[in-house]
């Protein structure tokens, strides 16, 4: 199973976010998602990605005058649940992978490039992907964290 993503964002902020349609099993027909409920949770976390990402990139050109007219960040969150399911019950951690493929364009050296490169790593959405994130569940009005059973 995948998910694909494509996030698009010019040097004014502009952004789009494409995606397959998540009712069409394996549709590569890639449209523009205009409410939220378009997107699987997998496809959200994508596109939150996506749009993190490109924001730290055109921030970066604009603050440093680099020439970044617009940045595409193609996204795919992948896991193969029939591998995982076969022992599901007893798995506690999953195979899954999210590919990142980012397409720059603009009037840009090659150093400038790579360092657009480096500096896509210091979204902070990559960030908590990458170094994992503590999520601590409470019951509202509650304030207690559910036992594991």
């Amino acid at each position: 199973m995948g998910e694909h993503v494509v996030v698009r964002q010019n040097y004014q902020f502009e952004t789009e976010i494409l995606a397959a349609d998540p009712h069409t099993p394996e549709s590569d027909q890639l449209e523009s998602v205009a409410h939220v409920f378009q997107l699987t949770p997998y496809g959200m976390l994508l596109a939150g990605l996506g749009a993190c990402t490109a924001v730290v990139l055109n921030t970066y050109a604009e603050y440093h005058g680099v020439g970044l007219e617009q940045v595409e960040l193609r996204l795919t969150y992948d896991r193969v649940f029939d591998d995982d399911c076969e022992t599901c019950l007893e798995v506690e951690q999953y195979r899954e992978s999210i590919s990142e493929e980012i397409v720059l364009i603009g009037d840009l050296s090659p150093d400038e490039r790579r360092k657009l490169l480096a500096i896509s790593k210091q979204c902070p959405i990559h960030k908590m992907l990458r170094d994992g994130i503590p999520v601590k569940s409470l019951l509202a009005g509650e304030g207690v964290e559910p036992k594991d059973e």
